[in-house]
């Protein structure tokens, strides 16, 4: 039921995200009306869950089972991102230490044009925060084989 990638949330965007390379994971999202801010333009809210949750599925690349948590996320807003037309999420996994780590995330227009960024620090969830039955019911995974992006589904 995650907001962002719950493949069964009705009121959920419904990403999947897949690798594309070491430390990058990018999805495919066209954004509905009813998720609009001003008219015609994704509300703000939404563009930060996408970032945050790119940032927070590059940290899972080669154990899917480690979640990190943002413990803190700069957005710059580029231009407005426009709705009914077809994007696509990136992150990039900056750097790993310890119990932190640092992405950045881009939300793209098809033609690549930059929309909105952001820098994020992680911080590992603590260790009893979730049973390993909890963790399946979460349903959370980068997929590993990328599809043509025009077959990518969009939300």
């Amino acid at each position: 039921m995650c907001f962002v990638c719950g493949l069964e949330n009705p009121a959920g965007l419904r990403l999947v995200f897949y690798e594309t390379g070491p430390g990058e994971v990018v999805a495919a999202y066209t954004p509905r009306e009813q998720f609009q801010g001003y008219p015609g333009v994704l509300h703000g809210g939404i563009v930060a869950s996408l970032l945050d949750e790119a940032g927070g599925r590059v940290v899972m690349i080669g154990n899917h089972r480690h979640f990190m948590l943002t413990a803190k996320m700069e957005i710059k807003y580029r231009r407005p991102t426009p709705l009914g037309q077809a994007l696509t999420v990136h992150g990039r996994l900056l750097k790993r230490r310890g119990r932190l780590a640092l992405a950045h995330a881009e939300l793209r227009l098809a033609d690549g044009t930059v929309t909105a960024e952001a820098d994020l620090t992680l911080a590992d969830l603590p260790g009893d925060a979730l049973s390993d039955g909890d963790l399946e019911a979460l349903g959370w995974k980068v997929y590993d084989e990328l599809p043509n992006v025009e077959a990518l589904p969009h939300g």
